[in-house]
This record gives structure tokens, C-alpha cells and sequence, in this order.
């Protein structure tokens, strides 16, 4: 959810004739083809090559072009590229007879001088700007004598954005005549290690594909390859002309066993951060749509269309209406209203009755829908824990009612008031577009253009898509205090399922051994804190696969999104707090050799003519993300020294006597798969109950079996809470509402009577008010054992709010009992005495021995000396161990 800026590019190029005075015959490399087998008009494009590196979600991309001019004369060769309107170009060098003429980045009124400066001399300008929905276009053009030979290689970088749960590389094919060696390699470095990978086109048949591509993927490191011959280019068999003329698109996703990721290379940090698992979040969504007269036709029916699958997505818990807006102001309903079976029916009904009218009342119709939404909460018409979202749609200008950029832009602020964002569509291209980007900007949305052709019903369904699921509200990314310098945006008012938001910054001190990041969130039931832990000199040794890592990466990566933020910033600010943003973007921009709105690539040519490339300014199209309020808390737990009880490893159930200064200790012997009561109190209805496991083989030989316990359900009625524990994974239901959680994760959870943190690869804590706590141990074993496997140990660390009625095989020990032990004498095992014991009326033969207590680590155990009863603990247990046999964990 990293905020992503797309503007179109413009790029002013300088092209020029020698002296000599050749006659000029351009030619362009993406240029109808007219000559066969490659050479077209004496030019021979004998090599294009697209090398791409992606670590960690960031690209380097380099586009390499050869070209020799066959002809007896001089041609001019032009060298075009199409690149995402995300990415910044980083280098262009022009290569001629082995003479290589570097790109410079300048700030770009000085290189605008130049430009300027060349043609007043006579020299000719290009133009170049957006080319389609994703891409801009790169164009330079170069003299070159006959046999000579020219390279053109461009550099560009962007960070891959996660979106619907995938991140995707978007290439543009053309050359549009037969290449001799022609290929796309991309090699990616993931360290979290790559779970998809795939490669399409939508220029050649999969028949044809698959021979000319291959994909493969194994751990962290995924490679890509599209090397089609001279032959499979043809668009036809005995053709010339080249089918290679489309879109490439390579799309992957990482392994997600923790919700965040850390990584550190040479005193930068990135903070990857997507949880799974989480219940949505129910919104409140007002859809505020223009119904104004330029929205007639097709605009308006794929409008109607678009609605009509969007409310076959909305969820029962969701609430909605819908704002018309043309010279005046209708509504669909007086109020917000959920999204019944009944009511999602009339809204159906509802949407197929708009039509377009008069003119555009922006002002008015925004301010219904979010006074409508303020009206709701503060009458609490809506959920508590839910989500607000304005989506507006207009293709044009406001021209009635308030008409002033500036005003509509400063009443949208004021009404919303930070509490929810603002997502603009603009259908088109007859409309205000920067006011749009300005007003989601400043209100934690984003605007996005839709694309007035066929498929404009999907693109607003698309967009919808990406919002429809949040996940988390208020979410705040914390580190540690005075560790950190230069950090990006930290704090997003929503974390939307599929997306993924990422933090960079510096270490203020590059030889730190440890490192924290927190992250805190609302969820749909309950408040998050995850917290990720790292040790600095084991993940810098982690990353030392220098064949597929760019060194820098990290702090290229960091500047990337510190100038995109920046920029993003520039939009609103006025006065000295524009020029202080301006300033230091364009620094970072010069410094990194990053080509932004506010610097231009100067390449000087063999003529001594330059070539200058810029990224556009603030006309341009642009969208962005940012957002705010957040907070955050760390909670670690400390047992408190009460009276504990536990059940762990084979399993041994241990019960604590303060009274005594001593311990009793039993173990059940059961089947795998048995279910045992643990825990069961009448007046609250909390229980606890335990599956048994067995070893890797399944042993029935109840003499040498080991079994252990492998899941754990806690039922509390009360709250209307269910917790599922097992070796992989923590299942949380609030009611019917599931929240997912892996043993890789550090998170804590709180709601109303319920505390929960989940240490990674350790343990969790569960406290239901004050007065029940228990612990989970995860034990955790080499996955290659040929016998054993992970187990769960159970740990009651205060047990003094639970009533007199508690029962269960530990439940029973949670109130004073007595016991005596006399008559100690040499067992059968020397190191081991035997006792008698009275307890509970029964006389017993008990052997004194020890067990192990992992409650405060898995990893190291502590002695707990203690009587150990025989025979399932009969005589010490309340009746016969299967007398707390139940059918299921709940």
C-alpha cells in the first residue's frame, strides 16, 4: 500500500544532423517494416534485450538496443521505449563506433537553458508523453555514419506494488520487425522466497510461448525468459513483419509466514508489512456519482454496469447509499443502509434507473455523501467497528453551485476532517484531473483515471476490488526510538487485503545488533499489535547472494519512496513549506540520479546536440496513497507468582501445592486423536480442551508410544470467543468471524476481556480480565525427525478468578486440596524413592521423580521435582481418566 505516483512523462529530445550535411532518413526502431530479415531502410536492429533485477519487490530494469547502418550514407536511428509510468529512469548512454556518451540528471532549469539554447540554434524538438494506461514513452534520436554501429541502453527503477495479492512487472513489446537476438530476462530475489510466479503475453499464441519462454522458481530466486527465434517472431510463416507487439506481463508473490518483513543491507532498513488471515473490516461506502449530461451514452451504461457487480460483492455487514449529482442533489435513501439480501435488491432496481442530466454540482454532491457518513456515526447508525469510504465519480468540471477548485478542494477538507478517505475516479480525460489527485491526496485516498473505452465498467470494477476488503484501520509502524533517521510514511488509515504497505528508512547507527519493528491496527473485532524482531549481522549475512542482488538496493529503494512521498506532499503545500519539500526531493533526485518532475536527463550527443528527458510536473496524471492517525503499545507478559498448573510433553500433567511447598504430577495414556476436558467452568462456560498425537510412525505399542497434545480449543460463551491452537497456526473466532495467525508471527490482541500475544516460535498468552491467564508452549522439532514432531504444552498461570464449580483434569486442582506422604522407601529405581500418599481418601503407592516446565521458554526447561501417581492418575483424578474423554475441541 506504499503510495504510487503515476504521472505521464515528457520527455523535450534534441536531434540534430552533422555537419556534413547527410540527408535526414528517420527511421524508428518501433518503425513499420519494409526490408527483410531485419534490415529496413539500411538500419539492421540485430539486438534488443530487456535485463531486469527485482530484489525485494524493487526493479532495476536496463533496455539494450544494437543497430548497425548498412547503407552507404548516414541515417538517423531513433530508440524508443515504453516504460511504467511508476518507474524513474536512472542512466541513458548512447554507444557510436565504441565511443560511449553518458546521460547526466540536472536540475531542470538548468537543463531547460540548454534545451532552449540548442533550439534557438535550429536544432529540432521532440515530444513525447503518456502512451496508454501504465506506460510513458523514452525517444531519443541519433545521427550515425554509414557501417557504423550504435547502442542505445536505458536504466530505469521502480518499486513493484502489491495489488489483489500479487505484484506485477509490466513490459511493452514492440519492435515490429524482426530482431536477430532478441530477449526478455528477468531474474528475482525475494528473501521471504517466491510462493507464484508466471509470465503471459497478449501478443502470441501459448502454443509459441511456451517454447520461446521459460519461468521457473525454487526458494527465494525465480527467473523469467522470453527468447523467441526468427522464426516464431514471424507473423506468419514466411512473413517479415513481426507479431511481437503487445503487452508482457510477469506477476509473482512471496511466501507470507509472518504478516511482516525486515531487511537491513548497509545502515537502510524496508519494512514489508501484509497480514492474512483477518476478518474484513464491514465499511460504509457512499458511492457519489456524476449523472451530469457529458455522462450520457456509453459512459453512464458502463457505470450502471459497473455498479451492478459491485453490489454483488458487497457483504451483509456493509453499509451504503448512493448520491446523484448533476445541477442539483438527489439520494438514493435518507439514510445509510445495510446491505441486506432486500435492500441490495432495491439498490439493484435503483442503479438501473440512473440517467444522465444537466449540469455538475461537485461541491454539493460531495458534501452529502460525507455529511451523510459523519450523520451516521455520530447517530450510530453503523457498526462501531466499521470503516467509512466516500468513492466519487465524475468526467468533467464543476460548472454550477461551487465552482472554484481552491473552494471545493478547502469544504471537502473540512468536512471530512481526517476520519475517512476520499477516492476519486475520473472518467476521461474533459476533467480537472489534478484538483481530483489534490482533494484524495489531502483526504488519505487516491485518485485514478478510467479509460473511456470498452472495458471502463472493469476498471471501475477494478478499483473497487482494491478497497473492498480493509483489513485493518489505523495502522501505525513504529521503531525504535532515536534509532531511526529520514523515515518514510508510517502511519495508513487502512491496510486493504492484497496490498501490502511498505516503511524504509536509515539507521542512525549502522553497527546496531537488534531491531524492532511494531505494528498496531484495529481490526474487525479486536486491536493488533504485531511485532517483527531481527539481528542486523544475521540478515546482512542472509543477504550476501550478490549474483541476483544489486548492492544498494535498499537505499535506492528508500529514496525511491522518500522522493515519491515528497512529491506526493508538494501537491498541497504552499509558501515556504512547497519549497522546503521541493528542496529536498530534488537533492534526493540529484543524488540518486533519479529522473523526477523537478530534473531532467541531459545527454549530450555526437553533434553536441542534447538530448534532454524529463519526468512532467504537477499537470500531470498522477495517483497516490497516503494516510494517518495511528498509535501503538508493546505488551510483554510476566507471570504472576500465583499457583500454576500445566500439562506438557508425553503428557505430564503437573499440579502445584503452594500449601505443601510440593508438587503431584500423572500422565494420561490415550489414543491419538483422543480429545481430553482439561478445563470446564459451569458458570462462565469457559473450557478447555486438548487432542492427543502421536509420533511420526503411529506406534500402537502403548509400552514405547510417545503422544503428546497437538491442538487446544478455549471456549469462552461469555465473549463469544473460540481459540484453535495448533502446531502451525492460531485460529481466533470472534462469534462467526474467523482471525487467522501463524507461529511465525509476534502479535498482540486485544477486545473487550480478551489479551492476547503470540511470541514468535515461542509461546502464547491468552488472559480472559484479570484473574484466568494461560499459556500455550510451542515445542518445536528438526521437521526431518524420523519420529517426532511439533507438540503443544499448556501452561494455567492464574486461575483465581474461576469458580468453586471448575472441574476438568487441571480444572479440579484449581482449589485447595490436601495430601500426605509418609512411609518413603527405596522404588525399583534407586535415584527414585517410593511413598505412600493419602489423598482425596485413597491410599496410594507414589514414586518421587521430576518433570520439565517450559513455561517461560521452549527452549530451556526447569526441574520441577514432584509425586508421581500411577495408573492415569487414578485415586488423585476425580473418577477415571475416561470419564474427561470428549468427542471434539469444542
Amino acid at each position: 500500500m506504499a503510495s504510487a505516483w503515476w504521472p505521464c512523462l515528457v520527455l523535450a529530445l534534441l536531434s540534430g544532423l552533422a555537419a556534413s550535411g547527410f540527408p535526414r532518413s528517420p527511421f524508428r526502431l518501433l518503425g513499420k517494416r519494409s526490408l527483410p530479415e531485419g534490415v529496413v531502410d539500411g538500419i539492421e536492429v540485430y539486438s534488443t534485450k530487456i535485463n531486469s533485477k527485482v530484489t525485494s519487490r524493487f526493479a532495476h530494469n536496463v533496455v539494450t538496443t544494437r543497430a548497425v547502418n548498412r547503407a552507404d550514407v548516414a541515417k538517423e536511428v531513433s530508440f524508443d521505449v515504453e516504460l511504467p509510468k511508476t518507474a524513474f529512469i536512472t542512466n541513458f548512454t548512447l554507444t557510436i563506433d565504441g565511443i560511449t556518451y553518458p546521460g547526466n540528471v540536472k536540475e531542470k532549469e538548468v537543463a531547460k537553458k540548454q534545451y532552449e539554447k540548442a533550439v534557438s540554434q535550429g536544432k529540432t524538438a521532440g515530444l513525447v508523453k503518456a502512451s496508454g494506461r501504465k506506460l510513458e514513452k523514452f525517444t531519443v534520436s541519433v545521427n550515425v555514419a554509414a557501417g557504423s554501429k550504435v547502442t542505445f541502453e536505458l536504466t530505469y527503477e521502480e518499486l513493484l506494488k502489491r495489488q489483489k495479492g500479487k505484484y506485477e512487472m509490466y513490459l511493452k513489446v514492440q519492435p515490429k520487425q524482426l530482431v536477430k537476438h532478441f530477449e526478455i530476462k528477468v531474474d528475482i530475489f525475494e528473501p521471504q522466497g517466491i510462493s507464484t510466479l508466471d509470465a503471459e503475453s497478449s501478443f502470441i499464441t501459448n502454443d509459441l510461448l511456451g517454447s520461446a519462454l521459460t519461468k521457473s522458481f525454487s526458494g527465494k530466486k525465480g527467473h523469467v525468459s522470453f527468447k523467441p527465434s526468427l522464426d516464431q517472431q514471424r507473423s506468419c510463416p514466411n512473413c517479415t513483419d513481426s507479431l511481437l507487439n503487445g503487452d508482457f506481463t510477469i506477476t509473482y508473490d512471496v511466501n507470507r509466514e509472518s504478516p511482516g518483513n525486515v531487511q537491513i543491507v548497509n545502515g537502510y532498513f524496508v519494512h514489508f508489512f501484509a497480514p492474512q488471515g483477518l476478518p474484513v473490516v464491514p465499511k460504509n461506502v457512499v458511492f457519489v456519482i456524476d449523472v451530469s449530461g457529458s455522462m450520457a451514452g456509453r459512459k453512464i451504461q458502463q457505470t450502471r454496469d459497473a455498479l451492478l457487480k459491485i453490489l454483488d460483492d458487497m457483504k451483509e455487514e456493509d453499509y451504503l447509499n448512493f448520491i446523484l449529482f448533476s445541477g442539483d442533489v438527489t439520494t438514493w435513501r435518507e439514510h445509510l443502509v445495510q446491505a441486506t439480501a432486500e435492500n441490495l435488491q432495491e439498490a439493484r432496481a435503483f442503479v438501473k434507473t440512473i440517467e444522465e442530466r444537466g449540469m455538475t454540482n461537485l461541491n454539493d454532491g460531495l458534501l452529502r455523501g460525507i455529511g451523510m457518513l459523519n450523520k451516521a456515526r455520530e447517530e450510530r447508525r453503523v457498526p462501531e467497528r466499521s470503516t467509512s469510504i466516500v468513492i466519487m465519480l465524475t468526467d468533467g468540471e464543476a460548472n454550477t453551485g461551487v465552482t472554484s477548485p481552491e473552494k471545493i478542494q478547502e469544504n471537502v477538507q473540512n468536512a471530512i476532517r481526517g476520519k475517512f478517505p476520499l477516492y476519486n475516479l475520473g472518467f476521461g480525460n474533459n476533467l480537472n484531473y489534478n484538483l481530483l489527485d489534490a482533494m484524495a491526496l489531502e483526504n488519505h485516498g487516491f485518485a485514478r483515471r478510467i479509460y473511456e473505452d470498452s472495458d471502463a465498467d472493469l476498471q471501475l470494477q477494478g478499483f473497487y476490488e482494491e478497497v473492498a476488503n480493509p483489513l485493518l484501520t489505523g495502522v501505525e509502524l513504529e521503531y525504535p526510538e532515536n534509532a531511526i533517521l529520514d523515515l518514510t510514511q508510517n502511519s495508513y488509515q487502512h491496510f486493504y487485503d492484497g496490498s501490502e504497505i511498505v516503511v524504509a528508512g536509515r539507521l542512525a547507527d549502522e553497527h546496531m545488533n537488534s531491531f524492532k519493528a511494531d505494528v498496531k491496527g484495529h481490526g474487525a473485532v479486536n486491536d493488533l499489535t504485531f511485532t517483527e524482531e531481527v539481528d542486523v549481522k544475521e540478515m546482512e549475512k542472509a543477504l550476501q547472494e550478490r549474483d541476483y542482488i544489486f548492492g544498494n538496493y535498499i537505499e535506492r529503494l528508500w529514496a525511491y519512496l522518500t522522493i515519491e512521498q515528497l512529491l506526493g506532499k508538494r501537491k498541497n503545500a504552499h509558501g515556504e513549506e512547497k519549497e522546503k519539500l521541493t528542496a529536498q526531493a530534488l537533492d534526493l533526485s540529484l543524488k540518486y540520479h533519479f529522473v523526477t518532475p523537478l530534473t531532467s536527463m541531459v545527454v549530450t550527443k555526437p553533434e553536441d546536440n542534447e538530448d534532454i528527458a524529463d519526468k512532467p510536473g504537477e499537470d500531470a496524471e498522477a495517483t497516490s496513497v497516503t494516510a494517518s492517525r495511528a498509535f501503538l503499545t508493546k505488551a510483554s507478559y510476566q507471570p504472576p507468582q500465583r499457583p500454576y498448573y500445566y500439562v506438557d510433553g508425553d503428557p505430564h500433567f503437573i499440579i502445584q501445592v503452594p500449601e505443601k511447598d510440593d508438587a503431584l504430577c500423572f500422565n494420561i495414556d490415550e489414543d491419538p486423536g483422543t480429545v481430553l476436558r482439561l478445563i470446564q467452568d459451569p458458570d462462565t462456560g469457559l473450557t478447555v480442551n486438548g487432542q492427543i498425537i502421536g509420533d511420526k510412525g503411529g506406534s500402537t505399542d502403548s509400552e514405547t508410544r510417545k503422544t503428546y497434545f497437538g491442538k487446544l480449543g478455549i471456549t469462552n460463551p461469555e465473549m463469544d470467543l473460540q481459540i484453535e491452537v495448533t502446531t502451525e497456526k492460531i485460529t481466533l473466532w470472534s462469534g462467526a468471524v474467523p482471525s487467522t495467525f501463524s507461529w511465525l508471527d509476534t502479535v498482540t490482541i486485544t477486545q473487550d476481556g480478551l489479551f492476547m500475544t503470540i511470541n514468535r516460535k515461542k509461546n502464547m498468552v491468552v488472559s480472559f480480565g484479570d484473574g484466568v491467564t494461560f499459556v500455550v508452549v510451542l515445542h518445536q522439532v528438526w521437521k526431518k525427525h524420523p519420529v517426532h514432531q511439533d507438540f503443544l504444552g499448556f501452561y494455567v498461570m492464574d486461575s483465581h478468578r474461576m469458580s468453586a464449580q471448575t472441574h476438568g483434569l487441571l480444572g479440579q486442582f484449581f482449589h485447595p486440596f490436601d495430601f500426605k506422604v509418609s512411609d518413603i522407601h527405596p522404588g525399583s529405581d534407586p535415584t527414585k524413592p517410593d511413598a505412600t500418599m493419602v489423598v482425596k481418601n485413597h491410599r496410594l503407592t507414589v514414586t518421587r521423580g521430576s518433570q520439565k516446565d517450559y513455561r517461560k521458554d521452549a527452549s530451556i526447561s526447569t526441574k520441577v521435582a514432584c509425586w508421581f501417581v500411577h495408573n492415569n492418575g487414578e485415586g488423585l483424578i476425580d473418577g477415571i481418566h475416561t470419564d474427561y474423554i470428549v468427542p471434539n475441541l469444542f
